[in-house]
């Protein structure tokens, strides 16, 4: 029998989402953001964690959702990725949900746009569906990947430059 795999959800307009526990370093409350000048408009800034420089993806402008409402700050999941730290900018933290691998699902077809790349399926809970996002393609796919570069937001700045 296949191993249960635990999920750090998190919501983004109304939207329950979720990532392999794996993948977080952490979780954090609102934090002191430096905008990057000329950064894609997906970059929401970047945050110092503890003296390591973190690029900040809003995560509702990556997956083309309306804009984060006035007033409301979002929270920071650090994520792990191949090339180093990033942090997602998401509406709130939920709970970590064990699912049965059997239990998954491709992604529903009634998603569209960019979401349908980087989701790679969906566990339906008791009261909501949950959406995994693959952490990968959220960093490499997109507009700049589109057009033939690889994103510009995967690891921490100095990858970037």
């Amino acid at each position: 029998m296949a191993q249960p795999t635990q999920y750090c959800t998190f919501t983004l307009d109304g939207l329950l989402f979720g990532v392999e526990v794996e993948r977080v370093q952490e979780v954090l409350a609102s934090q002191r953001m430096t905008k990057v000048p000329l950064a894609p408009a997906i970059v929401g800034g970047l945050v110092n964690q503890r003296g390591q420089i973190v690029t900040a993806i809003d995560l509702r402008k990556r997956l083309e959702l309306q804009e984060r409402p006035p007033g409301k700050d979002p929270m920071i999941i650090m994520i792990r990725t191949d090339n180093g730290v990033t942090g997602w900018l998401v509406d709130a933290i939920g709970d970590v949900v064990e699912t049965a691998t059997a239990e998954f699902e491709p992604a529903p077809s009634t998603l569209k746009g960019v979401g349908r790349d980087l989701i790679t399926g969906a566990f339906k809970l008791e009261k909501q569906l949950l959406l995994v996002l693959d952490t990968q393609r959220v960093m490499t796919q997109g507009e700049d990947a589109r057009k033939g570069r690889p994103a510009a937001v995967a690891g921490s700045p100095a990858q970037t430059a």
